[in-house]
């Protein structure tokens, strides 16, 4: 059976920054407010013409280019996204036609806050069984478009931002690559992270009363969320240490999803460690849900974070409820 690696990385925001005062032309809030609830100073937006599949391009484009690899050499493409473009298809099957490819499979996972890493557990599965040899892995989000911009939507909408990560698999030909992944769910406190709307549940199609009602919006209970991510980091995160008989001794850098400043360091105190080891850049981006994480990984090469032979961990919990883990050997 064989590994796979990751062998190139790469990141794009759009070039929309707003700071946290400019939000109050929406909403009653404050620089303050959203600082001391989630650590967050400013996020991108995309423009009224762009796109999840745009910021995926660019995102895609550069990983190509790190990995030294042609388009012709992607034999799948997976893109985690709750912000496609178009009601479908999906972003990944745009990305098959603009950049070039083969007529290679294609597809959207929708796991939300924990897309990337169900990605790349699947990518490493079509790797670990020789099926595929390169595959790209795609986190793209441009939730800006649909956020409530409001009062009445201010606690997800001074959270979230726009963005997009990309990650070139290949197989491995040394001791680095991808150890292990852990992906769970929890369906049945869904609706305490989801949009109800648009949806084909027989009420909540787009309508005048879906739109007076808001559920077109996403919608978050704060505090529900917050007890089960703090309960659920360390568990999937010590899953993937006890997988591989590693220690969080061992561990170099811990990069979780970027959903709260709070959340993380809730985590590194329940884990015995500094925020030195637990990576956070969600003062720059805010909450870009699939993005967060290959964003953040990618920021972490650029910085000299992580070298070859580093154990990394990354660790997400999301919508529906979804969380889940991996285990790296850089």
């Amino acid at each position: 059976m064989y590994r796979s690696k990751i062998t190139g990385m790469g990141f794009h925001v759009p070039d929309i920054v707003l700071q946290n005062n400019d939000l109050k032309q929406w909403m009653d809030t404050s620089d303050k407010w959203i600082q001391e609830r989630s650590g967050i100073k400013e996020r991108h937006w995309v423009s009224e013409k762009e796109a999840a599949s745009d910021l995926a391009l660019v995102a895609s484009k550069k990983a190509m280019a790190m990995a030294g690899i042609e388009a012709s050499e992607i034999d799948l493409i997976v893109v985690a996204t709750i912000s496609p473009d178009y009601f479908f298809p999906g972003v990944a099957n745009q990305l098959q036609s603009i950049l070039g490819l083969r007529t290679v499979g294609t597809f959207d996972i929708k796991a939300a806050c924990s897309g990337f890493i169900y990605g790349l557990s699947i990518a490493d599965q079509f790797i670990r069984t020789g099926q595929h040899k390169t595959v790209m892995v795609v986190g793209t989000e441009a939730q800006s478009k649909f956020i409530d911009l409001s009062t009445r939507g201010r606690d997800m909408g001074v959270l979230f931002g726009d963005g997009s990560g990309a990650a070139i698999l290949r197989r491995s030909d040394d001791e680095s690559g991808v150890l292990s992944t852990h992906i769970h769910s929890e369906g049945a406190d869904m609706k305490n992270l989801w949009m109800e709307a648009p949806g084909t549940s027989g009420k909540n199609w787009m309508n005048q009363k879906t739109i007076d009602n808001g559920v077109h919006h996403p919608f978050m209970n704060g505090r529900e969320v917050f007890k089960n991510a703090v309960r659920r980091f360390p568990e999937v995160i010590n899953e993937a240490l006890e997988a591989n008989n590693l220690s969080i001794g061992d561990i170099k850098l811990v990069i979780p999803h970027q959903a709260n400043y709070r959340i993380s360091q809730a985590v590194a105190k329940r884990l015995g460690v500094g925020m030195d080891v637990v990576y956070s850049n969600i003062h720059k981006y805010g909450n870009t849900t699939a993005a967060s994480i290959p964003i953040a990984l990618s920021e972490a090469l650029d910085e000299g974070r992580i070298e070859r032979g580093d154990h990394i961990i990354l660790a997400a919990f999301g919508a529906g409820y979804t969380w889940a883990s991996a285990a790296i050997r850089w």
